[in-house]
């Protein structure tokens, strides 16, 4: 009798197995159609990553074409060794972390002035956010040209519009991206990157309880007091997100160097660097090493970011 199966459980067997035969299906028929993008996804970000780090260890210099060969990690020495290298990634650093706080500070003013109903708040919203639509090149143009130019830009202009108003006709006219070059890059970068961070702690604020806030107005609590002990707290982690997606863009960034320095006068970032590199030094191997090292940090920091951005999902889900 043990060994005697039941009609029952005979039959329920191509059951469980049609019903898996049908989930599997089902299941590849939703996915089959994003199996083009994926596919496309791979061959154009993938594939050239991949090609880089196998010319990262190979010794191929356009000016030498004879002593291409197997180089190893001799092009990961150079690039850790090079002190040209390490001002790139001292200036990288400098400009980034100068650039991401400012623009933090000045994004957090700006939606808290924001955050408050007055009359235009949709058209001084726009204006304020019109920075960060300008291709990156332009606004790198418009700042080079039409702000800093010793000649005819705007700043200059206006000191000596100020100057003539006091009655002095000798105006001081500096030669702002000679003077200050790292600092005339910081300024642009940072009136572009202002708007950014003021849109992701806008949303911040405007996910803040607000019976919380009103039960602690009730309790006396002063502005000061909600802004620290309840403001600040809820946008810790729109605070995180925006530094590091922040940092990312900005290590990222070659558009305002070239256009504006040049790369000289101590401006040259990492991405100068190996635009350096590759099109001048023609060396392709150093170059490729130079950029994954690049992309491993890179992808070190989103790697923060993605944890912080899960995170926040999270919570919002919770509520």
């Amino acid at each position: 009798m043990s060994g005697t199966r039941s009609p029952g459980a005979t039959a329920a067997r191509p059951r469980g197995g049609a019903r898996t035969a049908g989930g599997r299906a089902t299941a590849w028929a939703r996915r089959a159609p994003l199996l083009p993008a994926l596919v496309f996804l791979i061959v154009v970000t993938q594939l050239p990553f991949v090609a880089t780090v196998v010319i990262s260890f190979v010794r191929w210099n356009a000016l030498a074409p004879e002593n291409r060969g197997f180089a190893a990690f001799d092009n990961y020495k150079a690039v850790f060794t090079d002190p040209a290298m390490r001002s790139a990634i001292w200036t990288t650093v400098l400009l980034t972390v100068t650039v991401v706080l400012v623009s933090l500070l000045l994004g957090l003013g700006l939606a808290l002035l924001l955050d408050r109903r007055f009359r235009g708040r949709g058209i001084v919203r726009t204006m304020l956010i019109t920075p960060f639509l300008v291709v990156p090149v332009a606004a790198a143009l418009l700042w080079k040209h039409a702000l800093y130019n010793a000649s005819y830009g705007l700043i200059n202009g206006s000191l000596t519009w100020i100057w003539k108003l006091f009655g002095s006709a000798d105006p001081p006219q500096p030669d702002w991206m000679t003077a200050s070059p790292l600092a005339a890059v910081e300024v642009a970068l940072i009136w572009q990157w202002t708007p950014f961070m003021m849109l992701i702690l806008l949303a911040g604020l405007q996910s803040r309880p607000a019976d919380a806030v009103e039960a602690a107005r009730v309790d006396g609590a002063s502005t000061w007091d909600v802004f620290r002990y309840l403001t600040l707290p809820h946008l810790r982690r729109y605070l995180e997100l925006a530094a590091l997606l922040g940092t990312i863009y900005v290590v990222q960034n070659f558009d305002a160097v070239f256009t504006i320095t040049s790369g000289g006068l101590g401006t040259g970032n990492l991405p100068y660097t190996i635009y350096q590199t590759f099109y001048q030094a023609h060396d392709y191997g150093r170059a490729s090493a130079q950029g994954v090292v690049v992309v491993v940090c890179s992808l070190l920091v989103a790697t923060f970011a993605l944890r912080t951005v899960s995170s926040l999902l999270r919570e919002e889900v919770t509520r």
